[in-house]
């Protein structure tokens, strides 16, 4: 049984969960193409995804690996770079299917498979650096190494499911029948600005 002393960090795990979740970003991008441009299952599975993402950044700060990144910068370098590559990968993707005829087609949506949906949002979260760095300052300076194992999962679930409300709630909005009926003959530009705005995340993860 968790103890009302932890109440309050449960209260600030929960508050800063739900800030991290709606922050705009690259998750916010790719669930937004996948709900526009593919279909709300897209979405949906691309939202479970990141959902399940977060329990890799969770693991490693508990395991105690993350302490490996801040003491070898290589390691949070290379993940910078393999998550910029995965983005610049995702954007020059899309932008290339907008202009396909396929795309733009009677307003039809472009199929993807569950798999390639739930895949590209884990990857997308688990290789962002900057998600990294907000769990090892979560881990390091709101839940304490002294805090017990059940309350760290406790708060790694709330983290999780923040997101996976989030983001489902997102792509359930935008694939809704009312906005995609006002928006079927903008979906190819639609899809190429969010290959642009995955670039531009690219580029500022490279630059930072």
């Amino acid at each position: 049984m968790i103890e009302f002393t932890y109440l309050p960090l449960l209260g600030t795990i929960t508050a800063i969960a739900v800030g991290m979740a709606i922050s705009p970003g690259q998750d916010f991008a790719l669930v937004s193409q996948n709900a526009i441009v593919h279909s709300r299952r897209a979405g949906v599975w691309a939202s479970i995804g990141i959902a399940l993402a977060v329990w890799l950044h969770v693991a490693y700060c508990i395991s105690g690996v993350a302490v490996l990144v801040t003491q070898f910068p290589a390691i949070y370098g290379a993940i910078r770079w393999i998550g910029a590559g995965y983005l610049v990968y995702l954007g020059l993707k899309s932008i290339l299917a907008s202009a396909s005829a396929h795309a733009a087609a009677d307003g039809m949506h472009r199929p993807v498979s569950d798999r390639s949906a739930f895949s590209s949002g884990f990857l997308c979260n688990a290789l962002n650096p900057k998600t990294t760095l907000f769990f090892l300052s979560i881990f390091t300076q709101v839940i304490k190494p002294s805090t017990p194992l059940v309350l760290q999962l406790i708060c790694g679930l709330i983290i999780s499911l923040a997101h996976l409300a989030w983001f489902t709630g997102v792509a359930v909005w935008l694939s809704t029948p009312v906005l995609l009926n006002r928006i079927w003959r903008l979906k190819p530009w639609i899809e190429r600005v969010m290959g642009m705005v995955l670039l531009a995340l690219a580029a500022h993860l490279i630059l930072s």
